[in-house]
């Protein structure tokens, strides 16, 4: 193959053509360079070799063995075909069987040699291989070798990446720029980037691998550091407007309820940042119901009072709704007039809030992402506020704070994320944790049950329900898939549909889930905080929902398919009132770690210790599900097994840029290239 390099496109490999080109790019893979540095995500161990008497049973291995009888092909039924045939070596013999490949029949050949890799079975005192790969010795693409096994999708095997890749790292390695200081990989014994990304890929041994391994994920946490870093100085070279006017105990005579000390504390906080020259840029974390709410509302109160605009941007419109009407209700009184901006809204009432903004006559906003659209102008934008963060990426948080000059920027999220995860995620940003709950609020009782139970369990709602209570009932999926192969996995529709008819025709029951148009789901939410629906069926929709006081259970149906930090956040959408409230996991998993899991949420009610257990049990990768944070992606670098790479990658990266701030020497350059690119989603917050 010609010279190539990380921008040649997969289209110019033999093979590649516009289907299966379609296929790679689901997985991202356009071009050399992003398969170069698409990672393996498991290897098999195809090294050794064993007898056929010597081969351990019940685990993949290599077998070298002759065929010792012509191959026989039977068609059992349409669509299934077996051939058979028997191996044997100097020490013993074993039966071969293959479905559906009758090609086999002609191949395979008595009297040759071949190298069989599969499970070795011991059925009937004989052994077996059902459908194992082979190869002809000495040949090295499937056998010999530690091969990599990397993620999939339809359309795209693993010997085609393995081919892909093995052409990209023979003919495109040199075209990989090496980005590490030279200072910083002799200090921490790193190899170079083209021998660690052709380690990774095709390891001539596990020690190899694990250097591979170390340096690649050592680079991804030494950029996102650097990244966060530059980040960070920036943000305090800047100059934010004092919002000085606004005390604490002036605050607290406008609400109906007491502060907690730990509210107090981070409105002192907060109330600092609005005084000091850099920009305000704090992350508020605490747990459902902690108060996070009246820490945005002082904030934005503050600017208020001070001659300024404030804007709270929330993930969704049913809690920027929520988020109005609870501003408003505390702001309002005191002269702080309050808008709302969402994409339902009709033109002219959008119309209106924009010309009220731009004019000065609108002092709070509380919108979605219509906030950031354009003809969005704001006469003196002073104070951001970003709610749930997690759904938010950096590039959207800039967004909204480049509507104003500087302005200073609250970030609030429910997530209670460990402090090791909180360092590297929000390195920018300074945290506060809200760590108790307003008096009052009782522990939410929390069972996990298999679905055996669900008579007596709807005995126990219908009793709740009796007493005036409401309740949820969360299912992971909307509508049966028969893709998905488990019919055990509750519709929500069809699910509604059989409670109200079979199991509960005298309540109420409605679904909301997050393929409804928003006025459709604003219409059910409304309907069950107004007491007019008593169960509501739902997906994780209502993860982040209305406050409704009075709903006293939580049904999870197939538990084990979330996160514990996400029945966690769902679990606090009860025991918001006065009354003792309920939150029953049913789960039919015998697998003992996920139970043990589960456990975990019955044992406590504290999320930063969720979130630990969440974090060794998940890997941070999966510790948000999807990838919204809007921050790299780590595709190596493990948080809970790097702590001692993380602080490597940290130490080097503050040292480089306390002798080198902006990178602008000629031999940092590359560092800072790789900061702005990684940080693709906008890179030009750098600038």
């Amino acid at each position: 193959m010609e010279r190539i390099t990380a921008d040649t496109p997969l289209s110019d490999f033999p093979g590649v053509g516009p289907a299966r080109q379609r296929a790679l790019a689901k997985l991202g893979l356009e071009r050399v360079g992003d398969l170069l540095r698409f990672y393996p995500r498991a290897y098999e161990d195809r090294t050794r070799v064993f007898p056929v008497a010597a081969a351990p049973i019940d685990t993949p291995v290599c077998v070298e063995a002759m065929v010792a009888q012509p191959p026989r092909l039977s068609r059992i039924r349409r669509g299934l075909d077996l051939v058979k045939t028997r191996a044997v070596d100097d020490t013993g013999a074993m039966e071969l069987t293959f479905f559906n490949q009758p090609y086999l029949q002609r191949s395979l050949q008595r009297g040759e040699s071949y190298i069989f890799y599969g499970k070795m079975e011991l059925v009937g005192g004989r052994r077996q291989m059902t459908n194992p790969v082979l190869e002809r010795p000495g040949r090295r693409r499937a056998t010999g070798r530690i091969l990599p096994r990397y993620p999939l999708t339809a359309g795209v095997s693993n010997y085609l990446l393995v081919d892909l890749a093995q052409a990209a790292v023979e003919h495109g390695l040199d075209s990989l720029e090496e980005t590490l200081p030279a200072a910083v990989r002799e200090r921490f014994h790193l190899p170079g980037i083209q021998e660690a990304c052709a380690q990774i890929h095709f390891p001539d041994s596990f020690a190899a691998l694990d250097a591979a391994r170390a340096r690649l994920a050592f680079e991804e946490l030494f950029y996102l550091t650097a990244g966060l870093s530059l980040l960070r100085k920036r943000r305090e070279r800047g100059r934010g407007v004092a919002l000085n006017a606004g005390s604490v105990p002036a605050f607290q005579a406008l609400l109906p309820f007491p502060l907690t000390g730990a509210q107090r504390r981070v409105m002192d906080q907060c109330a600092a940042d609005l005084c000091a020259g850099p920009p305000m840029n704090r992350l508020v974390q605490g747990d459902v119901g902690s108060g996070k709410t009246a820490i945005a509302a002082f904030c934005l109160w503050r600017a208020a009072k001070s001659g300024a605009q404030g804007a709270l941007m929330a993930p969704t419109e049913l809690l920027a709704q929520q988020h109005y009407q609870t501003l408003r209700a505390m702001l309002e009184p005191d002269g702080v007039a309050v808008g709302l901006l969402t994409g339902s809204q009709t033109p002219a009432e959008k119309r209106a809030i924009k010309t009220a903004l731009a004019a000065g006559e609108l002092q709070v906003v509380v919108g979605t992402h219509a906030l950031l659209s354009r003809g969005v102008d704001f006469r003196d934008l002073a104070l951001a506020v970003v709610d749930e963060q997690h759904r938010f990426g950096v590039g959207q948080r800039s967004a909204l704070a480049g509507k104003g000059t500087s302005p200073h920027l609250l970030v609030l999220s429910a997530t209670p994320i460990p402090r090791t995860l909180a360092l590297i995620l929000y390195g920018d940003l300074d945290v506060s944790v809200l760590d108790q709950l307003p008096p009052g609020r009782r522990a939410v009782e929390t069972y996990l049950v298999s679905d055996r139970y669900h008579q007596r369990l709807y005995a126990f709602l219908d009793k709740l329900v009796a007493q005036g209570r409401q309740g949820y009932i969360v299912c992971p999926a909307v509508e049966e898939d028969p893709e998905e192969g488990d019919s055990t996995l509750k519709s929500v529709e069809q699910y509604a549909q059989y409670l109200s008819q079979e199991v509960f025709p005298h309540l109420r029951v409605a679904f909301v889930h997050g393929r409804m148009k928003a006025r459709d789901k604003e219409a059910v939410m409304a309907a069950f905080a107004g007491g007019e629906v008593q169960i509501l069926v739902s997906t994780t929709v209502v993860e982040v929902g209305v406050d409704v006081p009075n709903a006293a259970f939580m049904v999870v149906e197939n538990a084990d398919r979330f996160g514990l930090s996400q029945l966690h956040q769902l679990r606090g959408r009860v025991g918001r009132g006065k009354h003792q409230s309920y939150c029953v996991l049913v789960s039919n998993t015998r697998d003992p770690e996920t139970r043990g899991r589960l456990k975990t949420l019955c044992a406590t009610t504290d999320g930063f210790q969720i979130a630990e257990a969440d974090l060794k049990a998940r890997g941070p990768g999966d510790f948000f599900g999807q990838r919204q944070h809007g921050l790299p992606t780590l595709r190596l670098a493990d948080l809970n097994a790097d702590m001692r790479l993380l602080s490597a990658a940290q130490r080097a990266a503050q040292d480089l840029l306390a002798q080198d701030p902006d990178l602008q020497a000629p031999e940092h350059q590359p560092v800072l290239r790789r900061v702005r690119e990684i940080f693709q989603e906008d890179p030009d917050i750098f600038n």
